[in-house]
């Protein structure tokens, strides 16, 4: 994202954005993903450990969409704090639940470089997880990734633009937009 973009006001990103998916289709993407984790675990109760804010809504219709009963709990880790491009891990709530010998849902909004859900993936795992699942509402499509982290279930793959909306922030701005929107490249 150019820093003119970063510049903008969230009524202005809103006009410099495109709408990549609507309500309809990524409540259609998070039931297909409920259905997959729900064969997945196989009737096992699992932790479903959201990672907050971003993952709040995609966690809360993920959990209504599945069938199989789980624990919830939920962690706070941002790299970002309002600003579009990430800085060092921030621990701001570290889960209580217990995780030992047990499988581990952790769900967020967005698998995008993946350094907070690769850290919060290392910490469930220090505390004892047999598992630790990756769930995300959508993969971002780019060769950043950090080695050796997929999500174990994807809703939808957005292209290498910023992404807000149904969770994901513009600024702290457009969490409860009820679809994903991408910036438009801006000159």
């Amino acid at each position: 994202m150019s820093e003119a973009s970063s510049t903008l006001s969230f009524a202005q990103a809103v006009q410099a954005s495109d709408v990549l998916f609507d309500r309809e289709s990524l409540q259609r993407a998070v039931a297909e993903v409920g259905a997959r984790v729900d064969v997945a675990l196989d009737g096992e109760r699992a932790l479903f450990l959201t990672i907050m804010h971003g993952g709040l809504i995609f966690a809360g219709q993920l959990a209504l969409s599945m069938r199989t009963d789980v624990e919830f709990d939920y962690v706070h880790a941002t790299r970002y704090r309002g600003d579009t491009r990430g800085h060092e891990l921030q621990w701001l709530r570290k889960p209580e639940a217990e995780m030992q010998g047990r499988t581990v849902l952790l769900v967020d909004d967005i698998l995008d470089e993946g350094r907070t859900l690769k850290a919060v993936r290392e910490a469930c795992l220090a505390m004892g997880a047999r598992r630790v699942l990756i769930v995300t509402l959508c993969t971002k499509l780019h060769d950043r990734r950090v080695p050796d982290l997929e999500a174990d279930f994807n809703g939808v793959e957005v292209p290498d633009r910023y992404v807000f909306g149904f969770g994901m922030d513009y600024h702290e701005q457009g969490r409860n937009l009820p679809e994903i929107r991408a910036l438009r490249s801006v000159s």
